[in-house]
């Protein structure tokens, strides 16, 4: 594949404009923003803007003109970036180099999903998910999946881009920076909730067997693409778990020799979304304890995603080099503070809703930014929106969104 020379064109000049944007002198002061954060030493709190229904933004800006496919994906990665460096900029970091992805092939799980799915108005809506495992013969269905690497294919697609866009913007291949790890989430999915509920009463032995084969598919799979070299350092601008970038000055390790990246040489993460209504002690025992087992081979950790954890505090110190807590936006705010204080960064998201109403209203945004932002004084806080679900292809109220948190965090330095 080459591109046509309208294609080639298209992809250069907004390369070239990512580029500009990459060399601003403001880059630095960004990265040292999430660098100071990410040490606990932040003045104030972050904000960034992910999950967005970009399905529903129009015009020229993201309208991808390209023919050929490979241009097209890199035509809307580049326009992504520019759009938001424009509209939705918030503390986003621009980098000067294009990333391509290291290739590998993934046999999963071994285990299908049974769920019929919902369609609600904006997409997709609940899955009615069929429970599949319900004895000690279904849990041995749970597979390590087994990792192949595909480095021509890996090397390919690099010296294809950098062919494409090389002459403006470098162009880098990296390996797996970061991992979404939340076990449950999975597991759920073929265990059934009111099912798991019941059993970690009736049958806490069999949940424990559940949750140990999980967590050994997911360490085994982990294992493999540290030993094929597919892993990368993490402390580039990445998302961490549900929280914000990555960039710090405590990863990669001092021994990482620059080449072959180790867990402990990023961020680590997982979750327990399920267990939001399940008492801290029984989160810690069918949950975190097992989760440790991850957690402790990572250099940085993050914890949480939708689940309130304002009162799950000393379950929370159990968590090594413990950074980042994200909780559900419906906390008890002043024990989430007290919990948290500022000995982890309090990823904070905002209630998404507030874009789907028939008339927008920042106000009510306002306020709850305004409410969050006098109760965690003190704290070490990041402002994650995230889980838009609908703007009503209004794009101008994540505009005034982002324009407004911004604002706000900055005035609280």
């Amino acid at each position: 594949m080459k591109g046509s020379a309208a294609d080639r064109q298209i992809l250069l000049r907004l390369a070239a404009e990512v580029m500009e944007i990459a060399r601003l002198d403001e880059q630095n002061e960004r990265r040292s923003r999430w660098e100071r954060l990410n040490s606990l030493e932040a003045e104030r709190p972050l904000v960034w803007i992910n999950e967005i229904p970009w399905h529903e933004l129009q015009g020229d800006e993201l309208r991808c003109t390209c023919i050929d496919p490979f241009c097209r994906d890199i035509e809307s990665r580049l326009r992504t970036t520019l759009y938001l460096w424009r509209h939705m900029r918030t503390d986003m970091v621009v980098d000067p180099v294009f990333y391509t992805p290291k290739i590998y092939s993934d046999s999963g799980f071994g285990i299908a999903v049974h769920a019929p799915r919902g369609v609600s108005e904006y997409g997709r809506g609940s899955d009615d998910y069929v429970p599949l495992i319900r004895s000690e013969a279904d849990i041995d269905k749970i597979k390590i999946p087994q990792i192949a690497a595909d480095p021509q294919a890996t090397e390919r697609i690099a010296a294809q881009t950098a062919d494409l866009i090389g002459s403006v913007l470098p162009v880098q291949s990296r390996g797996v920076t970061h991992m979404w790890n939340a076990p449950w989430d999975v597991l759920i999915t073929w265990w059934g909730v009111t099912e798991l509920f019941m059993d970690m009463v009736e049958r806490p032995n069999f949940v424990h067997l559940g949750i140990s084969r999980m967590m050994d598919a997911l360490l085994g799979r982990l294992d493999q693409l540290e030993a094929l070299g597919l892993l990368a350092a993490g402390d580039y601008n990445h998302r961490v778990g549900s929280g914000g970038l990555g960039i710090t000055r405590e990863l990669p390790q001092p021994d990482f020799d620059g080449i072959h990246a180790r867990p402990i040489d990023q961020w680590g993460t997982s979750t327990g979304q399920i267990f939001s209504d399940v008492s801290p002690a029984m989160h810690d025992e069918f949950c975190l304890q097992h989760e440790l087992r991850w957690l402790e081979r990572f250099g940085l950790n993050a914890y949480g995603c939708c689940e309130p954890l304002h009162h799950k505090g000393e379950m929370l110190k159990k968590i090594p080099r413990l950074r980042r807590v994200s909780m559900s936006r419906w906390i008890d705010l002043d024990r989430g503070v007290e919990t948290i204080g500022d000995r982890w960064t309090f990823s904070y998201k905002p209630n998404p809703a507030v874009f789907a109403e028939t008339r927008w209203d920042p106000e009510p945004a306002r306020q709850e930014l305004q409410r969050m932002l006098e109760r965690t004084r003190g704290c070490r806080v990041e402002i994650i929106m995230k889980d838009i679900t609908t703007c009503r292809s209004d794009s101008q109220r994540l505009w005034d969104w982002c324009r407004m948190a911004t604002e706000m965090a900055e005035s609280v330095a």
